[in-house]
């Protein structure tokens, strides 16, 4: 998670100190169970819990829907300036390196000026938001493969059947599912994931069960079984409608020559979701090519903490700053004195200091916690926006201010009012 300087304000429809977010109570245990076994068994969410500890909460949280319209408003508005800001880089050649994008992406970005860029079949992001004294945050975009559908869609489906009244604030994989099989127009649609990462093949697989339920042949596949064929792509013999690349931009090109991975990002025909222009803003340190871009991006600048190369903040010093790598997952390399383990907090220290080209300092912000059933807890609310429009989050909560990998998924639902329980 990223922090922002105090001084920084941020207009709002709440009160500064009003906490849009409140926490529900528990289901009844029998509710509970059922609905984690139906995520299990029908719906793909093959990690309910790790060791002792639940992966998703009993307890829904609740926004009233003017607040979460507020959210929708800056997530559309934020998805259209880094498009705007992607067109311009995908000419801008001296400014990939300042992105840490890895050296052989940035020769396919080079040669597709001759090939073309591979088409985009649906564009995906998620914008996550965080709540502070000052009004919303938002700690990055995963703007390359996000994930989170099942818990999204399904989850969040099923405990608003047990709280009257309450809504959920859309359904992400039918919404990006329908547009899938709209581009695939009736041929078969590969949804590619690294084998061995669980939760990237539970993503893809239940992405894939959505689709065969609107009739279309969906199949989860590595990039390694794809061949290709005048530009198009083929899986068992079967031409492709449309790829969906669940699968990051930066591994790809730790992939061998001969299984033509460039394909999927230039010079290919057939469809991928997502498109190479994602890799820019995927990169946490997109913040520094703002200032030499022709295109503004005011909304992002009033949200997203203030991001510097790590030599030119004093990090070191300074513990208003925290540090992150460019192609941080999960929040797996975020690190600040006292907020990780010291020994993490020595390695990160070093390795920012050797590499700073591949890391980012960022000003941290005081997120506010939510009362729940199982104390106070950090939300995270991940604002999906599927071809631009925004439809569901993915929501996560933390006893730490850091979400990562740890994080516990939750349901958030809609009111009309504040006063629903």
């Amino acid at each position: 998670m990223s922090t922002l300087a105090p001084e920084v304000s941020i207009a709002s429809s709440q009160q500064p100190n009003l906490h849009p977010l409140r926490a529900g109570r528990n289901l009844e245990p029998q509710h509970f169970s059922s609905i984690r076994r139906t995520l299990l068994l029908k719906y793909c969410k093959w990690d309910p819990q790790v060791g002792d500890v639940s992966t998703i909460a009993p307890f829904p949280f609740f926004i009233d829907k003017r607040c979460w319209s507020e959210l929708e408003t800056l997530a559309e508005t934020l998805t259209r300036e880094l498009l705007a800001a992607e067109l311009e880089l995908l000419e801008r050649d001296e400014l990939h390196a300042v992105l840490a994008i890895p050296r052989a992406l940035r020769q396919v970005l080079r040669r597709a000026r001759q090939n073309g860029i591979t088409p985009s079949a649906v564009r995906v992001m998620r914008f996550d938001f965080h709540w502070t004294e000052s009004g919303w945050r938002i700690s990055e975009v995963n703007a390359d493969v996000p994930g989170g559908f099942s818990e999204a869609s399904e989850f969040t489906r099923l405990m608003s059947e047990g709280f009257p009244g309450a809504s959920a604030p859309g359904n992400p994989a039918r919404f990006w599912a329908n547009r899938i099989a709209g581009t695939a127009a009736g041929q078969t649609v590969a949804l590619l994931a690294a084998a061995g990462f669980m939760e990237d093949q539970q993503v893809v697989s239940y992405l894939a069960r959505v689709l065969r339920e609107l009739g279309v042949d969906a199949r989860p596949a590595g990039p390694l079984q794809l061949q290709w064929k005048s530009g198009r792509a083929y899986l068992n013999g079967r031409v492709l409608g449309a790829i969906v690349r669940f699968y990051q931009a930066e591994w790809l090109s730790q992939l061998p020559r001969r299984s033509r991975w460039p394909r999927l990002l230039a010079g290919g025909r057939t469809p991928v979701s997502n498109p190479l222009s994602c890799i820019f803003g995927e990169s946490k340190r997109f913040p520094l090519v703002w200032d030499l871009l022709h295109n503004t991006l005011p909304t992002w600048q009033r949200l997203l903490p203030e991001t510097r190369d790590p030599r030119d903040a004093h990090w070191r010093t300074d513990d208003s700053w925290l540090l992150k790598t460019a192609w941080c997952n999960t929040g797996d390399t975020v690190s600040a004195r006292g907020l990780i383990d010291p020994r993490d907090w020595r390695r990160a220290f070093w390795s920012a200091s050797f590499y700073p080209r591949q890391w980012v300092a960022q000003r941290r912000f005081e997120p506010a916690p939510v009362a729940s059933p199982i104390g106070d807890v950090y939300p995270c609310i991940g604002v999906y926006t599927i071809d631009g429009r925004a439809c569901g989050a993915y929501t996560r909560i933390s006893k730490g201010r850091v979400i990562d990998h740890r994080a516990i998924d939750a349901a958030l639902l809609l009111t009309e009012t504040r006063n629903e329980s």
